[in-house]
């Protein structure tokens, strides 16, 4: 009776064997050392440096730590593939942030992908949470691949949470800085779609995001709340094509990243690009156009304060060059935000004192050495200049880490705002 039972246990474990595929544990452990510093110019009202109870000339911060993919993101994930027969596949995806520097951050949640699709000639089909179509340019066009100090300018204004911008000529600080989008790299709840792979070279994909609200009808019975029912979709495409040494992909995404229904408004963040990369052996170039645009949409006559739409344009030129076992990478990025709304109290400040747009501009330089195919060591500099009032630093999690003095002091001489920035990373890199 017991070798019975061990001969049937058997046999169902070679039956689940033999549907799944495969599974695989795979992952990345990246740690560097990094340096941040943030320096912070004093401007008057007239323009010019003058004494103030602080002081004259820069005002610096400075950081050291111990930080995590500065080369590829630091990851953990699980994935498998059953083959269904006929050409058709059932997949998943998990796949969790950790932070190995600390050891915080692990497997509790798979915040990166967590996915299940079904894949056969027509293409994918794709659930759960994924990236986005219009992330995939800013990343795949960019020799960082947007990681560590080297991440370009179109990622830290697409990214970055809404800030205080100060005004050069004088002002009161208005909360306009940067584009507030939590869908810009992943959307979770969505349906994704990826076309098949053998087009001839031609690839793409599309994705809808649920923002998973309530809907009441008639629309009076909605609670009064901020966020009441739209916040959270995303709907957007990316098309490409790929042969050779040549890669050209365009994209657009919309994503609702705010509602009042009350006040009849609605906030909409559209985001189109496009980028390219042509490997000629020797060298690989790189280059992207973008442009972000914070669309408010208000039923009122007036807005409410705080609000008024604007757009932010970027671009990107870089380089991959290798050299023996290892990879320079090199890259210019800039952006450039611009505001033409209505002059209303969201855009007293930029609007009435200061005639040109806040732009900032980023050169970086690194070298990885590959000791093996999955291990490799890496070094990054990175120099940021802030221009009118925009305030973006060399980290690519920059709300972290030493942060800009740019706070406008209401005092007869002026005060301070944001001018340069430096970042350094010095790190290794392991792929199992």
């Amino acid at each position: 009776m017991k070798k019975s039972l061990v001969a049937l246990a058997a046999l169902a474990v070679a039956g689940v064997a033999s549907a799944q595929s495969s599974v695989t544990l795979f992952g990345v452990v990246d740690a560097a050392v990094s340096y941040y510093q943030t320096n912070s110019k004093f401007v008057g009202f007239a323009g010019t440096p003058v004494l103030n109870a602080i002081g004259t000339g820069d005002l610096k911060q400075s950081q050291w730590q111990m930080s995590n993919s500065g080369y590829n993101s630091s990851r953990l994930g699980f994935r498998g593939t059953e083959d269904l027969g006929g050409g058709l596949a059932a997949s998943f995806w998990l796949e969790s942030s950790i932070s190995n520097d600390d050891g915080v951050t692990g497997a509790s949640q798979f915040s990166r992908r967590s996915t299940v699709s079904l894949s056969g000639g027509f293409g994918e089909l794709r659930l759960g949470r994924d990236y986005t179509p219009t992330f995939w340019n800013d990343t795949v066009f960019d020799p960082f691949g947007t990681n560590g100090v080297g991440t370009n300018l179109i990622f830290s204004m697409s990214a970055g949470p809404r800030t205080l911008v100060v005004p050069p000529g004088g002002g009161v600080a208005i909360n306009r800085g940067l584009f507030s989008n939590a869908n810009y790299i992943r959307a979770s709840n969505s349906v994704g779609y990826f076309l098949p792979p053998n087009l001839g070279g031609f690839y793409g994909q599309a994705m809808y995001a649920f923002n998973e609200a309530i809907k009441y009808d008639p629309g009076t019975t909605t609670p009064n709340v901020l966020n009441s029912q739209r916040t959270g979709r995303y709907v957007g495409g990316r098309f490409g094509y790929a042969n050779g040494g040549l890669d050209i992909a365009a994209a657009y995404g919309e994503s609702t990243t705010g509602d009042d229904f009350y006040a009849g408004q609605t906030t909409t963040v559209k985001t189109a690009n496009l980028g390219a990369s042509y490997d000629f052996g020797v060298v690989k170039l790189f280059g992207e156009l973008s442009r972000t645009k914070n669309d408010i949409d208000v039923d009122s006559f007036v807005p409410v304060f705080g609000t008024g739409s604007f757009k932010g344009d970027g671009y990107l030129l870089g380089a991959t060059v290798p050299v023996g076992p290892g990879l320079i990478r090199v890259a210019y990025s800039a952006v450039k935000l611009n505001y033409t709304s209505t002059p209303t109290l969201a855009t007293i400040g930029l609007g009435t004192f200061n005639n040109s747009d806040p732009k900032a501009d980023k050169f970086a330089i690194g070298y990885v050495h590959n000791l093996s195919k999955r291990t490799a060591l890496y070094a990054t500099a990175a120099f940021v200049k802030n221009k009118n009032g925009l305030n973006l630093n060399a980290n690519s999690d920059f709300t972290k880490g030493p942060q800009f003095t740019n706070t406008f002091l209401l005092t007869p001489n002026g005060g301070y705002q944001a001018d340069k920035a430096y970042g350094y990373d010095f790190g290794i890199r392991h792929a199992f």
